[in-house]
């Protein structure tokens, strides 16, 4: 038998919860489809809420912290806003964490790290249009804007594949626009 560790377990909890949502991050089924004994996931995470709270903040890191990360190493505003649209959207075409984080947002394990998610994202748009010369009230504007763009399309991923590419470069202009 495979001996699994805490990265092991979050990973298969991250392919779980992007197949089937909160509900799927479940101690037995995961165990299960691993060839492992529930007491393997046990002696990692006393329960399954502390599973989920480390399954939601490595989504954070990966997906939030390590995004940014690549994005600062475009060197224009612009080229940051063109990327980060591109690497976040190929990444929910992998498997759509952040929708069943999303649909999951009244959860009390999930809700805060959507929160601390949501701000850092949010406040991270904001520097970038304010890079690009907006004051700071339009640049948080547009940082909403961009993230609720963002999240739409990362629906439509799950409901209307392929429609996405053809207005990511449409939609940095119309945001970046003047």
């Amino acid at each position: 038998m495979v001996r699994r560790n805490r990265d092991d377990w979050t990973e298969m909890a991250l392919r779980a919860l992007a197949e089937g949502g909160l509900q799927a991050v479940a101690i037995e089924p995961l165990a299960a489809r691993a060839g492992a004994t529930k007491g393997s996931v046990y002696h990692h995470f006393p329960n399954r809420e502390a599973l989920l709270k480390a399954t939601a903040e490595r989504w954070e890191r990966e997906h939030t912290e390590k995004v940014i990360e690549v994005v600062e190493s475009e060197r224009t505003p612009q080229d940051k806003l063109k990327t980060l649209f591109a690497v976040v959207l190929d990444r929910t075409r992998k498997g759509s964490v952040e929708m069943a984080l999303q649909a999951g947002a009244t959860n009390d394990v999930v809700a805060p790290v959507l929160r601390r998610v949501t701000e850092k994202r949010l406040t991270y748009l904001a520097e970038l249009f304010v890079q690009l010369g907006f004051g700071e009230a339009q640049a948080r504007k547009r940082a909403l804007i961009a993230f609720s763009l963002y999240l739409g399309q990362a629906q439509m991923w799950v409901t209307l594949p392929g429609l996405v590419e053809p207005v990511l470069d449409e939609a940095v202009q119309v945001l970046t626009a003047k």
